[in-house]
């Protein structure tokens, strides 16, 4: 394992953790569960490298930028893989305003840009509103409605369930790949918009195998019962303890600007899966501590908990701020720690599978532990988002006055 785990556990949780890693051995792979992306998803890609390289390829014939229009899981997983590898030719955008679109476009060069729009529904709003504004754009540009070349779609197979499909159907967009069935957006890191943006970028296509085989060994090794073996479920019970110990706000720290995209996406992993319950906040080290240690170490904080999260370095610097920050943490408040060997796929893959498994064994405990039922007629709370659409429906009247 590429990836280490430094968190006090106790033995408290052991059989509930136990009972929490069966029951998702249970459910996965099971139709509407949405927990496709353990085993069959990274099989499934594995299966299908081939063809997303080769349109890849294809999509990168005459264009060399790749520009994703999409929202949530469609955008801040692809962001997070692309920002840990320092890939600079893949840009993103989930507004709506004129002038964020303007300040987008503005720097692209539109004849060497492929624009991939990235939604399973094809009808998300603001993913919406951005295509229907590059298509326009595009059209105006280049003085020509054949523009189906400068679009890739990453959606449903069906044009049952996705507009977005329908438009690929009728030759508006000339290439597509899928958003796969039961595999919510913020665990769909795997799914085809991230690894066409691999090939796009020019990662080798052995190493992106590897990855997968990664994932897939992380998986195997985080449906481990034990506690003491299994990282994600020492993460999990530290969480859970943290909480029932009165703590209930949760700032995973991490050191690095290549981790700027993996803060959006783990905030949406964690609050999306854990509700109110367990609030969640990301940020980037070191900069954040010279305007949050103020509050982070007050003595009248007494309701937070911290995880911090590096990859292995000798540099002196770096070594002494992170030794001495957790240390100052650790004095005050429950601290773990999640130390990557470095930013290859590989350590990647584990730690991406890694904060997947923590976040729904958190869920998952904390409920049995506050003994609230356990409903197998319906998929886990860890993998829905119901609340979303509270606000979503609201728009939607807003938008027919």
């Amino acid at each position: 394992m590429k990836v280490k785990v430094i968190a006090k556990t106790g033995d408290n949780l052991n059989q509930t953790a136990k009972e929490a890693v069966n029951e998702v051995k249970n459910r996965a792979g099971k139709q509407g569960q949405f927990l496709n992306w353990i085993k069959i998803l990274p099989e499934n890609q594995l299966k299908n490298l081939d063809h997303l390289y080769e349109m890849a390829a294809k999509a990168k014939d005459g264009y060399d930028e790749l520009a994703i229009l999409g929202i949530g899981g469609s955008r801040h997983t692809t962001e997070s893989m692309m920002n840990m590898l320092g890939i600079k030719n893949v840009h993103f955008f989930s507004s709506v305003d004129p002038v964020s679109f303007n300040r987008f476009v503005e720097p692209l060069n539109l004849a060497r840009t492929k624009f991939m729009v990235v939604s399973k529904s094809g009808g998300t709003m603001e993913t919406t509103t951005a295509y229907n504004k590059v298509d326009e754009m595009v059209r105006h540009t280049f003085k020509t409605d054949k523009v189906a070349d400068h679009f890739v779609a990453m959606t449903d197979i069906s044009p049952e369930k996705s507009k977005l499909r329908k438009i690929v159907d009728e030759g508006k967009i000339g290439l597509s790949g899928y958003v796969h069935d039961d595999v919510g957006g913020r665990f769909s890191i795997f799914d085809d918009a991230t690894i066409f943006a691999l090939a796009f970028a020019g990662v080798e296509k052995s190493k992106v195998q590897k990855m997968l085989e990664a994932s897939l060994a992380a998986q195997e090794a985080f449906l481990n019962e034990n506690v003491s073996e299994n990282l994600a479920l020492q993460l999990a019970t530290f969480n859970v303890n943290a909480y029932k110990d009165g703590k209930r706000k949760h700032f995973v720290e991490y050191f690095s600007d290549a981790f700027t995209g993996t803060t959006l996406w783990e905030k949406q992993l964690k609050n999306e899966s854990l509700k109110a319950r367990i609030s969640t906040d990301t940020n980037v080290g070191p900069g954040y501590l010279h305007y949050n240690a103020e509050a982070d170490l007050d003595e009248e904080n007494k309701d937070s908990f911290f995880t911090f999260v590096n990859y292995e370095t000798d540099d002196k610097v770096t070594s002494a701020i992170l030794e001495g920050v957790v240390t100052a943490y650790s004095n005050q408040h429950p601290v773990s720690r999640i130390i990557l060997d470095d930013l290859s796929l590989e350590s990647i893959a584990q730690f991406i599978e890694l904060k997947h498994f923590e976040t729904i064994y958190t869920g998952n405990i904390l409920r049995r532990e506050l003994g609230l039922p356990i409903d197998e007629t319906t998929a886990m709370p860890e993998v829905l988002q119901p609340n979303v659409e509270k606000y979503k429906a609201e728009v939607r009247k807003a938008m027919a006055k």
